[in-house]
């Protein structure tokens, strides 16, 4: 069984009264070494309420808790499922077809390792486009017009407050990031402007998969810059550190969770790395069920995630002072929206796109 942890907590609230103080400096510094540790830490940030966090998960249990049918009216497969929803069984774990992730996970203690990836993820998504367009892209599909589900009143009203407040929160987290790790406060933050940033909520009909072991999200990484979360309702998340060991995510209440997606790695020239992750029926999973049933709640398990990412026309390569010969040759220049692209074939929402 994976150990339980309280992951590192990152409090805001020096950094944004004055980014040059004591106080702000050793949040960054605490930031750094927490993200290149467990590639994932807590964030504490005053603007968010977990009653926000507490609606917005109210409103995609009623999104999701409606029937399949309704809810495949908002696929979109023509755009990779960029926008609108991702029905389940459609999401497949990188790893199965990743010969490195194979290699990491046979090396791996039987205590570490994850659980069966080799199935398509049991969970469904929404994709809902946050940010500015940019005036120019040579990727217009990572950039399509949103999706709009007919049932749930004040949708894009919801959907923008609950984003907007992930967006603020990781955009502060990327440059304390940055401070942290020696760079300019903007090294990051500048190269988002007009990213495909993606409100990403999911949802796992937990009384349909209900049993310890079942896989909602099989091990994988994120293929973006920074993954940020609310507090889920319903326990088993687990993540691993760059070391391999695996762990339980607990977070304190009140506060977000953000994790390192591939983006990160590339730019930083694997001095952090892209964090693996799943998502299990745990038993701890159990008595939250239960709970949620008695409140007379959909029992669906939702992430209310944002995706934040590199501009899709800038180039993703080590920055310095990660940038030397090693790095360049294992992370080489490459244009952000193709190396979206090219993670989107692995995970099976594209077609395969060849390096």
């Amino acid at each position: 069984m994976a150990t339980t942890v309280l992951l590192p907590s990152i409090n805001l609230v020096p950094f944004l009264a004055d980014p040059t103080s004591e106080a702000a400096i050793a949040e960054c510094k605490k930031a750094a070494e927490a993200i290149k540790t467990y590639s994932a830490f807590a964030v504490l940030d005053p603007r968010v309420s977990e009653a926000e966090n507490s609606s917005f998960l109210d409103t995609l249990e009623d999104y999701f808790g409606q029937d399949d049918d309704v809810k495949r009216q908002d696929c979109r497969p023509e755009v990779h499922y960029q926008v609108g929803a991702t029905p389940e069984n459609t999401e497949e774990p990188r790893c199965g077809r990743d010969d490195d992730c194979l290699e990491l996970v046979s090396k791996m203690t039987a205590e570490d390792k994850p659980y069966d990836f080799s199935q398509p993820d049991k969970k469904w998504r929404f994709f809902w486009r946050m940010g500015e367009r940019p005036p120019k892209t040579e990727f217009p599909q990572l950039n399509a017009a949103p999706v709009i589900p007919a049932a749930i009143p004040d949708w894009t009203d919801r959907m923008n407050h609950w984003g907007n407040r992930m967006l603020d929160a990781v955009s502060v987290v990327s440059e304390m990031v940055a401070v942290g790790l020696g760079l300019p406060r903007d090294a990051f933050l500048s190269r988002t402007k007009y990213g495909p940033h993606l409100l990403a909520p999911t949802g796992s009909d937990l009384g349909k998969y209900n049993t310890v072991g079942d896989v909602l999200a099989g091990f994988h990484t994120d293929l973006n810059f920074l993954t940020i979360h609310g507090k889920s309702r319903f326990p088993g998340l687990h993540i691993w550190t760059p070391s391999g060991q695996k762990l339980l995510v607990k977070i304190p209440d009140g506060c977000l969770l953000v994790q390192a997606g591939k983006q990160m790695e590339w730019l930083t020239g694997g001095h952090v790395q892209a964090g693996y992750h799943e998502v299990v029926v745990v038993p701890q999973t159990l008595p939250a069920i239960e709970r949620q049933r008695a409140a007379g709640r959909p029992l669906w398990r939702i992430s209310s995630t944002l995706f934040f990412h590199m501009a899709s026309d800038t180039i993703l390569e080590p920055l310095e002072p990660f940038r030397n010969e090693e790095n360049v040759k294992k992370y080489p220049a490459i244009a952000t929206g193709t190396q979206v692209q090219v993670e989107l074939g692995f995970i099976s929402l594209a077609a395969k796109t060849e390096e």
